[in-house]
């Protein structure tokens, strides 16, 4: 009686895995696909002015593939750099000012805000600075670009053009991030494929649509907007600060376009588990806004959603339940086949799709020690630097 319970729940949790994955192939935004790039364009007849900010904490090490990019934007209008050295220890700032030296292209501004006060993030405190200082340029367009995104030479006209086209307020393109070593390959496509599931891209650029969110290496963001919804003095406390921003928009009616890169790249490496951990962990709970029941619900939905096929099948083939067996097998055919053009986007080979389950676990635990660490008092860490806990900040209106 005992083994039939079993064989029962066994069964019944697999269809219900299968059941949401055939919701999530068909009716969650067709979040798999990963044909969502710059919308259609033409170029402007008079191109408008932007500034470039960059944050930039620590950052020698990536600095010489990425900035030198950034300089040599081959742009019509009028277009400057403003490089905002936010408390490096390492020479960031010289280093900026030496890689621009005799080099020509757009002109570069080095600065540094000191330590935020309380109640910023300091990524966003030195937006700000940035931010500030390109006001006086009285720009059209903010670029909000961080300092390990190496962008190909059209890729800031590609952008303006993309939003004077398309009407937006906001055009945000997710670079894409380096994949060499074995753990990038298995982490890093699915961090992406992960988001588009938590975001769908369609759904971002539909207007009516609730979903926002941008991704923080690469925002092209209309100046007057900025103005109009106080940012990033509105979302200063955030430490997933592109989705903040995304939201901060589309609540004060604008429009924003979301999509994957063709040639914007992520430069830093994460060579090893622990670098991917800590990629994640920092900011996992804050995307549960610190909530035990989110927590809670997402934890068994990966366990439900992905965990669960796999064990299913092999469950099934153990006790001889054909009808458990087969529904894990296709809950996890259908996962696989979700994943498969992720990693296409990403040039890696397909046998690493059936274990998206093994690294959905690592997540699963990446999330839980986000939480532990919030617990603890040990808040967000970011490049030696530690953000109090949201209910340490005051006032985050």
């Amino acid at each position: 009686m005992g083994q039939t319970a079993h064989v029962i729940a066994v069964v019944w949790s697999a269809a219900v895995s299968l059941a949401a994955w055939l919701w999530l192939l068909l009716l969650q935004g067709l979040f798999w696909r990963t044909d969502v790039r710059l919308p259609p364009r033409r170029d402007p007849e008079v191109w408008p002015s932007v500034c470039v900010v960059v944050p930039a904490r620590d950052e020698a090490a990536v600095l010489p593939d990425s900035l030198p990019s950034l300089l040599a934007q081959d742009y019509p209008g009028r277009a400057e750099v403003f490089l905002v050295d936010d408390g490096s220890t390492d020479g960031t700032g010289d280093l900026a000012r030496e890689l621009a030296r005799g080099r020509g292209g757009l002109p570069l501004t080095v600065a540094s805000p000191g330590e935020p006060p309380a109640g910023w993030t300091g990524k966003l405190w030195a937006v700000r600075h940035g931010i500030a200082l390109a006001r006086t340029r009285e720009p059209e367009y903010l670029l909000l670009t961080d300092a390990d995104i190496a962008h190909a030479p059209d890729s800031l006209r590609a952008l303006v053009a993309a939003a004077r086209t398309g009407g937006f307020d906001v055009v945000s393109q997710m670079a894409r991030l380096r994949v060499a070593s074995l753990w990038e390959r298995l982490v890093v496509p699915a961090f992406v494929y992960f988001f588009a599931q938590l975001y769908p891209f369609r759904w971002i650029a539909r207007q009516g649509s609730r979903t926002a969110a941008a991704a923080g290496g690469c925002v092209l963001l209309r100046a007057e907007t900025a103005e109009r919804v106080r940012l990033p003095d509105a979302i200063r406390y955030a430490v997933i600060d592109d989705v903040a921003l995304a939201r901060a928009v589309k609540g004060g009616g604008g429009r924003v376009w979301l999509g994957l890169a063709d040639r914007v790249d992520s430069v830093r490496p994460y060579p090893g588990l622990g670098d991917l951990w800590r990629m994640v962990s920092r900011s996992a709970y804050a995307q549960l806004r610190h909530n035990p029941l989110l927590l809670a619900g997402t934890v068994a939905g990966l366990a439900l959603v992905y965990l669960l096929p796999p064990v299913a099948l092999v469950a099934g083939a153990v006790t001889g339940s054909a009808a458990g067996a087969v529904l894990g097998g296709l809950a996890w055919l259908v996962m696989t086949g979700t994943y498969l053009p992720m990693l296409r986007y990403y040039r890696q080979p397909s046998w690493l799709a059936p274990l998206l389950p093994f690294t959905a676990f690592l997540y699963l635990l990446m999330t839980v020690d986000s939480a532990v660490r919030h617990y603890r008092g040990r808040g967000a860490a970011w490049k030696g630097r530690t953000y109090a806990r949201p209910d340490t900040v005051g006032d985050e209106s």
